[in-house]
């Protein structure tokens, strides 16, 4: 009876079942991204509204990078061994009760606790649909769906900003909208993979699920990413607080690898990771998502307190950075399915992401708009170019089976290098902008108490000459941690330059996984196996080898 649950799990979808089928998913990727997106022009007002702090600023975003982060591969294992559909609604509904929470929020505290249970549905969602689109589709056709994968980023992170903007610039609705806007989108996205997505599970005995390892990593995690958001600011670098935390970090981490190295069924296999490609892909993900997040979630702060532009003004200005997403993960991914080939894209789309950075980190607060756009655009080809592919270049190598957790450990290392890169350059930014502020209020004549890091973002209610001082400090400090983000993303062009030089697979599986039962039964009966099927690339029919 196991051998037909197999090989139904892997067989080939038609064109229009796996369109069906990808509808609904990009949908539920589309509301995962939008939840960002749609903040990132309307936080200065938010957080003014709610008289919230740089800090605050900081973690409203920190804190759902922090929890998808720590959510992520106990979601993507959970794939491998339960029913993809339904993770994928439950996710979806642990989103939408963040959202409604957020948008509910009477404080700065309220807003970043709802945001990080909001982060768990993103974190399930992030990797799932990642997980369920590998089980559709083999690795050498996926570059040509790697279009709509850029069609969909394009529009969440284009609309977002241009949805939140119009909505805090328009009265009778208000900030309160970004976060209730996905709700309607959401539940259109359960209805509809209830009524297109049919992934069978190949049913297992026994599975045991590694609660420790999970908790362990989640603690590591928070603990590190707490500690990167809070040093130099309430405490110092050298500090009893810095020892204990770093310290406890490290050795709840180093408790969660050996967990994981003995347990049954681990959260994050170490053998999948050590593996050179998925290494190699870890590595490069780090530093693309402390590159990318770390950079891009502040540009919305620059183009409204930096420059004093609307909310709507600043999505619009985000414009050419999606652009370049869009076409150049529509043009990859048809060259990746047209050659098979997949690391010249991701070493070139390596090295102009680090070039769009070096050039965004010559802004400041009257640099030219053609200028910043064209430094955009550039980052956005980067990014098209290398995120997506990273994670496909780790599912080429791993078994059907282990889809869930190599997906999963490549988005939760990304997701890690975004919080940890959101963190630090937030750390960055608060304390240039801090001590700007102070310097120039002193040479202007203004008294300065000092403050530190918390210097409150509702800049509109300061006098006009104060608030010339701030909007400069903030858009002179915004080119400093682009430059940061460059010299980051360096580290990514060395790991894609290691990358051992592949064919992608055109079989939805590896064609050695261990289902030589399957493989027999179907022999026996005179039906052709599995393992003996792959994908036209340009008909999309199953073809016998």
């Amino acid at each position: 009876m196991s051998a037909p649950t197999a090989t139904a799990e892997a067989a080939p979808m038609s064109k229009r079942q796996t369109l069906e089928a990808l509808s609904g998913l990009l949908l539920v990727l589309f509301v995962a991204m939008l939840s960002g997106t749609v903040v990132s022009t309307a936080l200065p007002k938010i957080i003014g509204a709610l008289n919230g702090s740089q800090t605050q600023y900081t973690w409203v975003v920190t804190a759902t990078l922090l929890t998808a982060t720590a959510t992520t591969p106990i979601w993507g294992k959970l794939a491998d061994l339960f029913n993809k559909k339904l993770l994928i609604q439950v996710a979806i509904v642990v989103f939408l009760a963040g959202s409604a929470a957020a948008g509910f929020a009477q404080n700065a505290g309220q807003l970043i606790g709802a945001r990080a249970f909001q982060g768990i549905g993103v974190g399930g969602l992030q990797a799932l649909v990642q997980v369920a689109i590998a089980a559709m589709i083999p690795p050498r056709e996926r570059g040509r769906y790697n279009g709509y994968l850029g069609g969909v980023m394009a529009l969440a992170t284009v609309g977002g900003p241009l949805l939140g903007g119009l909505m805090v610039d328009t009265s009778w609705l208000g900030w309160r909208w970004c976060f209730f806007v996905g709700v309607p989108v959401a539940v259109i996205a359960l209805i509809l993979l209830q009524l297109t997505l049919h992934l069978p599970t190949a049913r297992r005995d026994n599975v045991k699920i590694d609660y420790l390892g999970a908790t362990l990593i989640a603690a590591g995690v928070s603990v590190l990413l707490i500690w990167i958001s809070f040093v130099d600011g309430s405490f110092a670098w050298l500090s009893w607080q810095t020892v204990a935390m770093v310290g406890g970090a490290v050795l709840l981490l180093a408790l969660a690898t050996w967990v994981e190295a003995r347990a049954a069924e681990p959260v994050v296999p170490l053998d999948i990771v050590r593996e050179r490609t998925t290494a190699l892909a870890i590595l490069g993900s780090l530093a693309v998502g402390m590159a990318m997040f770390g950079g891009a979630v502040f540009l919305g702060q620059y183009f409204q307190i930096g420059r004093g532009y609307s909310p709507t003004e600043a999505g619009l200005l985000t414009i050419p950075m999606m652009a370049g997403v869009l076409l150049s993960s529509i043009v990859a991914g048809r060259l990746i399915t047209a050659s098979g080939r997949i690391k010249p894209y991701i070493v070139a789309g390596s090295i102009i992401l680090v070039a769009g950075f070096a050039l965004l980190g010559t802004i400041d607060h009257e640099t030219s708009l053609v200028l910043v756009g064209a430094a955009m655009f550039i980052v956005g080809v980067g990014v098209g170019m290398t995120m997506q592919n990273l994670v496909l270049a780790v599912q080429n190598t791993v078994a059907l089976k282990d889809i869930g957790a190599a997906s999963s450990s490549v988005a939760f290392f990304r997701s890690l290098g975004g919080t940890i890169g959101v963190s630090v350059l937030g750390a960055v930014l608060a304390r240039r902008v801090t001590d700007r502020i102070i310097h120039d209020l002193a040479a202007a004549g203004f008294p300065t108490s000092g403050g530190g890091g918390s210097s409150n973002l509702n800049i509109t209610a300061l006098p006009a000459p104060v608030e010339h001082i701030v909007r400069a400090a903030y858009g002179d400090a915004t080119g400093h941690i682009f430059l940061i983000s460059a010299a980051i993303a360096v580290v990514g062009i060395i790991a894609a330059l290691l990358l051992k030089p592949v064919t992608l697979r055109s079989s939805l599986d590896l064609p050695d996984t261990g289902r030589s039962v399957a493989v027999a039964a179907d022999a026996v009966d005179g039906a052709p196996a599995f393992d003996e099927v792959t994908v036209d690339p340009a008909t999309r029919d199953p073809a016998r080898r």
